[in-house]
């Protein structure tokens, strides 16, 4: 019986948004379950990070399924750790007792202006994160740190504003909780006496580790915000939301403009590609969330209901589902998405 070929290698580039990484969870679980690719660099932000964190735990220590178990592990944990809030609701207090109608009503929408006009630093003065728990519970960190598969985490530093990278060897339960950092939500995480935010804020998630380090050629991206919407918003909760998409895709596509523009260049033999400071042919895929998720308000993102986390892991596996029919043809050999006419 011939042997079933490797799987052909590739990054990802997991984006943030909240419990709507139970999108790239189901995404995740399927790719897992297909055996369809060797993941060997990841690179990340917020959800992302924490998604990131699980994969590579599972896959040190029991491979394909082992990667499945510790996705499922880490979902769960955060359904247990907050019912609707552990991702930070702005109406946290609240959560428990209100029905899902109500969210709809100018009485909530006054209330959670309110909510979001106080600091955490006032109302969560002892610094609180059910994340901590969860992500001491299910990532093994000394198993990440020693890994193959290089990490790459997102995280915005306040002081300096620009973004700061943390790898595998740097890699703790602070970083992570510094990379999913709203800080409207939660207070700003120290690590080395410095303060960060949310990476999503400056990379969501950062591309051009990927660029520079020996990793493959195969980019796969798992974005969660919808890039394009096919109505004007009128109504104020429904502008904010999309602003928030639009902001937090903004340094994502300003990397896949330039990705696509290098290589233009590359093609038409205008830029170096032997030697230490040779420029790289990359061929990028995606699995889109757009057609699954656009129908979602930005407060679902807070909502980490167990009903709720399944249909988005149930809506990420048929999206892998097709990929792999449609696409995985593509990896190690061609481009499964067209930058130029998608981002340009």
């Amino acid at each position: 019986m011939a042997r079933k070929p490797p799987p052909p290698p590739v990054c990802l580039a997991l984006q943030g948004g909240g419990s709507h990484g139970a999108f790239q969870w189901g995404v995740l679980d399927r790719l897992l379950e297909a055996e369809a690719l060797d993941f060997r660099a990841v690179t990340c932000a917020s959800a992302g990070a924490m998604n990131a964190a699980a994969l590579i735990t599972g896959l040190e220590a029991g491979g394909f399924d082992g990667a499945r178990t510790a996705l499922d592990k880490l979902w769960r944990e955060i359904n247990l750790s907050g019912g609707r809030n552990v991702f930070g609701d702005s109406s946290i207090w609240s959560a428990t007792f209100s029905p899902a109608w109500m969210k709809d009503t100018p009485l909530w929408r006054s209330a959670e202006s309110l909510a979001m006009s106080m600091s955490p630093y006032q109302f969560n003065p002892f610094n609180l994160n059910p994340l901590r728990r969860v992500l001491d519970t299910v990532v093994d960190f000394e198993a990440v740190r020693a890994s193959d598969i290089q990490l790459f985490v997102a995280t915005t530093a306040v002081k300096q504003g620009r973004v700061r990278l943390f790898d595998n060897a740097e890699l703790s339960v602070d970083v992570l909780l510094a990379s999913a950092c709203l800080p409207h939500l939660f207070q700003a995480v120290e690590i080395e006496g410095e303060p960060y935010w949310d990476g999503g804020y400056l990379a969501n998630p950062p591309l051009w580790p990927l660029f520079y380090a020996s990793t493959p050629d195969d980019i796969l991206l798992l974005p969660l915000n919808p890039f394009r919407r096919d109505e004007t918003p009128r109504d104020a909760d429904v502008i904010m939301d999309r602003l928030n998409e639009i902001v937090f895709n903004a340094p994502l596509v300003a990397e896949l403009r330039a990705v696509a523009f290098v290589q233009d260049l590359i093609e038409a033999g205008r830029l170096n590609q032997t030697g230490d400071d040779g420029y790289r042919k990359l061929r990028m895929h995606a699995i889109e969330a757009d057609t699954h998720l656009s129908d979602l308000p930005l407060r679902s993102k807070f909502d980490t209901e167990w009903t709720f986390l399944n249909r988005l892991k149930h809506k990420g596996r048929a999206a892998a589902d097709a990929w792999l029919t449609d696409c995985l043809a593509h990896v190690g050999k061609t481009p499964s998405i067209d930058l130029k006419a998608r981002f340009l």
